[in-house]
């Protein structure tokens, strides 16, 4: 078996709208696919051995064991690689079940699609999961463990941290949109002018100089003592000396810890001789050159999380310890407390493993124990000096045992170091006395405090420690997201995109948008190229100045990645022509449309899908949808247009020369056509349908009839403002067109036009695009046969595979399909074929440049148009 590809699916996409993390894997079965699970000898008892977690998986037969009844009866070798991926991630603490296997048109290949929790994971399951299929096959051993510890290790490596995780799960059960900044814990919630920002604990609105506070323990500990805060008595020191002298004037026993240190490191407690307090300085120096010497104060580890100056949980940390039985050793006490699985690998689990540091031997010298030793019945060894959970510690919840007196203490130090979010470590005996009675002092005060403790204590309630913190962040009546219209389509979506942020900009809003010419906000071209990718949408989205996105969506990025955005507020589809056919795995319409109803589909419930009226694949679409559903039309008479009428719909159509909107009986005109300059005075019928699918969207959002028109008449087409659509550049003599034409459904859209243009002789700049279908290449050239009188066949750029020859070949072919005598001469190179061609034009020629690379067509045509207008001044 042979894996073709594999691909990552982030966004909405063909298989599901709704799971999002999808992996797309093309597989070739080879041999294989002659190979049913029911002729492979042996093969269902090795699975079921291999993995016996498998017989939970119901499969179509809806029963527990119901695959490997399908094993037992024959099925293919991509199905049961499916069920192995989700397992093994499954097996590695991923639970995930989402998946399908279908074949593509190439016989014995097919796409495996199952769902991730972490990408990279997801990644290799689908690289182990062939492995482990081709070991079943051949009845060789298989190490399962191995590919389950990478993977675990691949998730620690990957995955946000517990307190991350679970500020953006709560941010998701609020349906706030996530962006996740790079590969560590920064993260985006919300889009555009609504986002905030957070990593691990410290938010956006946490303030710099509060961190430094609370960085520089020193300074903390005057600001708190300064505020009548008990806080312990010490000093800070860097050499023997200055440790002498914290130790003259406070006495044993002490703590030493370094000043920027954090988690726990290089702290050394209880210490109770003068050797073993140099030992401490140099072990804490290891971590900073300043040392904090503070008296040990006896007592229990608290630690208080305040969060908008408000108590949200409290919890009591134990340190990382055994408990005797007589019978077993320190070490094997150890590896026993271990396989509690509420134990894991990092983050994984609500406890960490338990491992043997400096600081563990450290503490069974100073009992005279070692990891041979065997404690008494029920005696409690601690291993570690400090009760941070992320080196094996535990916490028990003491939340609701607080005393009144130091809820009020913890949220007035929150206010006197300035942290929205921070957590208190305390030591005292216990909480429910106020510190002053009992004794207690404040050891440190944290910004970005974990969340760990408090969301699953080892003992006592959870605490939802994230919920306040979205509170802070989105307060009721905060939106997050911000306005999204989603525009695709086989023609139009790059003109229509334009037109809508042009609308939208008219109307007050400051507008990002992309395109397949590049990415603006507010007009200003911020990246060159094709830009209908979801990585693209999501640069839209992550700006913080964009407070409405018009995003240009087309097929390639959906295919490779699904959506950059989780949902759309309006879903437009252009229309849906033969194009890109023969293309991953789109060999006709309905696989087109299958791609393009992402789009509508992802439309949020109470928003609004506009599609083609005139397009029998939209109106096929339109009635799969869940969201509302709008049509324009060029024929106001069309069967399904008047059904749509007196049903009481909204629609959107061209009648006697103007753009209108229609419910039921009442039509509202926006404008007459001929006024709107991008309908070429109303002669180019195709931009019209783009004019209606922009009005319709526009009009269904809320703008008003009169600012929609007004948009429509300042919206001057050009190389500015619309590259490569219908750009016309009139020269003395003659004109020049230059369009982005493509495909057959382009072609035909220039035809229409040029059928209204008077000229002299008609000449048209053509190429064949390599990855194209040889019959579209036909179509196109016959199209090409009957607009033109002289045809220049240009074949520079996108031969993808084919020579150019084959190429030209295929658009004589198509030329001669046609009745008309024309005449044609090949030019490879595109700047010379414009040359040519404006070189010998004739007066009153009208030159076609249907070019896909638009920028140097339009160059070379300003270049001379330019050139002209100065020999005219001079």
């Amino acid at each position: 078996m042979k894996i073709e590809k594999i691909q990552a699916l982030r966004g909405p996409n063909i298989w599901s709208v709704k799971r999002k993390k999808l992996i797309q894997m093309r597989l070739d079965l080879e041999e294989m696919e002659q190979y049913p699970t029911n002729k492979i000898d042996g093969f269902r008892e090795r699975i079921e051995a291999l993995m016996p977690s498998l017989y939970s998986h119901r499969c179509s037969e809806g029963v527990p064991g119901g695959f490997f009844s399908r094993i037992e009866r024959g099925t293919w070798m991509g199905h049961v690689i499916e069920h192995i991926a989700l397992e093994i991630q499954t097996l590695a603490g991923m639970d995930t079940g989402f998946g399908r296997t279908r074949e593509t048109k190439t016989p014995g290949t097919y796409n495996v699609v199952f769902s991730y929790l972490e990408e990279n994971v997801g990644i290799y399951a689908a690289e182990a999961s062939v492995r482990i299929a081709e070991a079943l096959i051949a009845g060789t051993e298989y190490d399962l463990d191995a590919d389950i510890q990478n993977m675990r290790k691949i998730r620690e490596r990957d995955r946000l941290g517990p307190s991350t995780g679970s500020i953006v799960e709560e941010a998701v059960a609020r349906d706030i949109p996530w962006i996740r900044l790079g590969t560590n814990s920064l993260v985006q919630l919300g889009y555009g002018i609504n986002q905030m920002r957070f990593q691990a604990t410290i938010t956006n609105k946490t303030s710099h100089i509060a961190v430094d506070i609370a960085c520089n323990k020193e300074q903390t500990k005057r600001m708190l003592d300064a505020a009548s805060i008990p806080v312990a008595g010490g000093g800070i020191c860097s050499d023997e000396d200055g440790l002498k002298d914290i130790i003259a004037k406070i006495g044993y026993p002490i703590v030493l810890k370094p000043l920027d240190g954090n988690h726990g490191k290089g702290a050394s407690i209880n210490v109770t001789k003068y050797e073993d307090a140099v030992s401490g300085l140099a072990f804490a120096q290891k971590y900073s050159s300043r040392v904090i010497v503070e008296k040990f104060i006896t007592g229990f580890d608290f630690r208080v999380l305040v969060i908008d100056n408000k108590v949200v949980a409290a919890a009591k940390r134990v340190p990382a310890h055994i408990k005797g039985d007589g019978a077993l050793n320190i070490q094997q006490l150890i590896d026993k407390e271990n396989e509690d699985p509420r134990r894991g690998y990092g983050h994984e689990n609500v406890l960490t493993e338990i491992s043997v540091d400096r600081d563990t031997t450290d503490l069974l010298d100073k009992k005279g124990y070692t990891l041979e030793t065997v404690p008494a019945q029920d005696e409690i060894v601690y291993l570690k000096s400090t009760a941070n959970l992320s080196t094996g510690g535990t916490s028990v919840d003491v939340t609701d045992m607080m005393h009144p007196e130091n809820i009020f203490l913890a949220e007035r130090i929150s206010r006197v170091i300035g942290l929205d979010v921070c957590g208190i470590d305390i030591m005292a005996e216990n909480l429910t006395q106020p510190l002053k009675e009992n004794g207690g002092v404040i050891l440190e005060v944290n910004a970005a405090p974990g969340f760990r403790m408090h969301l699953a204590p080892s003992e006592g309630l959870p605490r939802n420690v994230a919920a306040p913190v979205i509170d802070m962040l989105y307060p009721p009546g905060k939106p997050s997201r911000i306005p999204i219209f989603a525009v695709t389509g086989t023609n139009g979506k790059t003109t229509t995109t334009r037109l809508l942020a042009h609308i939208v900009k008219n109307n007050g809003f400051k507008v990002g948008f992309t395109t397949s010419d590049g990415i603006y906000v507010q007009n200003h071209m911020l990246e060159k190229g094709d830009t209908t990718g979801p990585f693209s949408a999501e640069y839209i989205l992550k700006d913080p100045t964009v407070e409405f996105a018009v995003l240009e969506t087309a097929r390639g990025g959906i295919l490779r990645s699904g959506l950059g955005f989780s949902r759309c507020d309006i879903g437009v589809i252009t229309n849906i022509q033969e194009d890109h056919l023969g293309i991953s795995d789109i060999e006709n319409l309905d696989d087109l449309s299958r791609v393009k109803r992402v789009i509508p589909r992802s439309v949020k419930k109470d928003g609004w899908a506009v599609l083609n009226g005139d397009d029998p694949e939209c109106i096929k679409i339109g009635k799969e949808l869940e969201c509302n559903v709008a049509y324009f039309s060029m024929d106001e008479e069309s069967e399904f247009i008047k059904a749509e009428a007196k049903a009481g719909r909204v629609t959107a159509v061209y009648e006697n020369g103007f753009i209108t909107i229609k419910k039921g009986g009442w039509k509202i005109r926006v404008e007459k056509a001929s006024h709107i300059p991008l309908t070429l005075g109303g002669k180019a019928r195709f931009m019209i349908a783009n004019v209606l699918a922009a009005t319709l969207t526009s009009y269904l959002w809320g703008f008003k009839t009169e600012d929609i028109s007004l948009s429509l008449q300042t919206f001057i087409p050009g190389a500015a403002q619309t590259p490569g659509r219908m750009n016309i550049f009139e020269f003395k003599k003659f004109k020049v067109l230059i369009d982005f034409a493509h495909n057959p459904a382009g072609y035909l859209a220039v035809e229409d036009y040029l059928q209204n243009v008077e000229a002299t002789q008609k000449i048209g700049i053509i190429s064949g695009v390599g990855d194209r279908r040889d019959q579209d290449i036909r179509d196109c050239a016959t199209i090409a046969a009957r607009m033109f009188d002289h045809i220049i066949i240009r074949n520079e750029k996108h031969l993808r595979g084919r020579t150019e020859e084959e190429i030209t070949g295929l658009l004589i072919e198509g030329f001669n399909k046609t009745d008309r005598q024309i005449t044609y001469e090949t030019i490879p190179k595109e700047t010379d074929a414009i040359k040519h061609a404006i070189d010998n034009a004739e007066e009153g020629s009208y030159i076609t440049a249907l070019s896909d690379v638009v920028t140097n067509a339009i160059g070379i045509v300003q270049s001379y148009l330019d050139k002209e207008n100065e020999e005219s001044i001079v």
